[in-house]
Parts: C-alpha cells; sequence; structure tokens
C-alpha cells in the first residue's frame, strides 16, 4: 500500500476490514482532537485576560489543524469523517467546567491530563496490529510530537501558577 507524499494513505485503495479498523482508530482518535478543541475554547473564554492564553490558544490551533489531518486521512482511505466530539466531548466539557469553577490551576491540571489521555489513545493506535502503518506513521511523525509538545508547555504553565 503506498503512502502520498502528504503523508495520507492512498485513495485509490480498496476497502478492507483492515481500512474499516483504521477509520474507526482514526475517527476515534479525531473525536478526540475534536473534543480538545472544545475543551480549550472552554477554557480560553474562561481566562481571556491571563497572560498564558496566548499558549493556550497555540495549543488550540494545533489540535484544530490534528483534527483536519485526521479527518483527511479518514477521507483518504473512503470513510467519512465525524464531525463532533460525541460522548467524551461532553465529559471533557463537563471536567473543564468544573476546573475552571476552581480556578487557572485546576484548568490547566485539567487540560494537561486531556492531553496525556489523548497521548495514551495515540500510543494505543500505535500498538494496535490492525492500524495501517500509513496510519501509524501519521501518528507518530506528525500528531503525538505535538501532544508531547503540549504536555511540556502545560506542564510549565501548571508550574508558574502553582507558584503565585
Amino acid at each position: 500500500m503506498s503512502v502520498a507524499k502528504n503523508g495520507l494513505v492512498n485513495p485509490k485503495i480498496q476497502m478492507s476490514n483492515t481500512n474499516e479498523h483504521c477509520i474507526d482508530v482514526c475517527n476515534s482518535l479525531l473525536r478526540g482532537e475534536l473534543s480538545a478543541v472544545e475543551t480549550y475554547t472552554q477554557a480560553i473564554e474562561k481566562y481571556p485576560t491571563n497572560p498564558q492564553v496566548e499558549e493556550l490558544q497555540a495549543i488550540r490551533r494545533e489540535h484544530v489543524a490534528a483534527s483536519g489531518i485526521l479527518a483527511q486521512n479518514v477521507r483518504s482511505m473512503g470513510g467519512i469523517p465525524d464531525t463532533d466530539s460525541g460522548a467524551w466531548g461532553v465529559f471533557a466539557k463537563a471536567v473543564q467546567g468544573t476546573a475552571n469553577f476552581f480556578g487557572a490551576g485546576s484548568a490547566v491540571e485539567s487540560l494537561l491530563q486531556g492531553e496525556e489521555s489523548g497521548r495514551n489513545d495515540y500510543e494505543n493506535a500505535l500498538n494496535d496490529p490492525k492500524v495501517m502503518t500509513e496510519c501509524k506513521v501519521m501518528i507518530r511523525e506528525e500528531l503525538i510530537p505535538k501532544i508531547r509538545q503540549h504536555i511540556a508547555k502545560l506542564e510549565q504553565l501548571e508550574s508558574l501558577i502553582s507558584t503565585r
């Protein structure tokens, strides 16, 4: 199976059980990214004057980009990308709303937990023998590195907030 220069699966491939499984996995990851976008939006709206809001906006933009990558990948495999975060998004919004109520430190901690959960989801996809190699390359080279950067940034923000 070939991968286009942009890292996406070749759209001419035939639909198979492997493709269907990979589409399901990518859609699950897509729902997680959409949930992250919603959760960061909520945190940004709650703390618009916080000096660290620019960092949160940058992370949110990267989740928007990751959503686009995953949606395009699903389409390239012949699937239909999910368009909402589903049950995970409802849960994430509730957790973030509660964290926002308790202050910026709790909100950042909640965002950090969400990023760690996302990293675990990506790692599970990498360990899934039914996920196509091309999808694993995309996850390994494009998506996980961003999640790791997000975790590092949020850990820095968390330490800044806790020293105040």
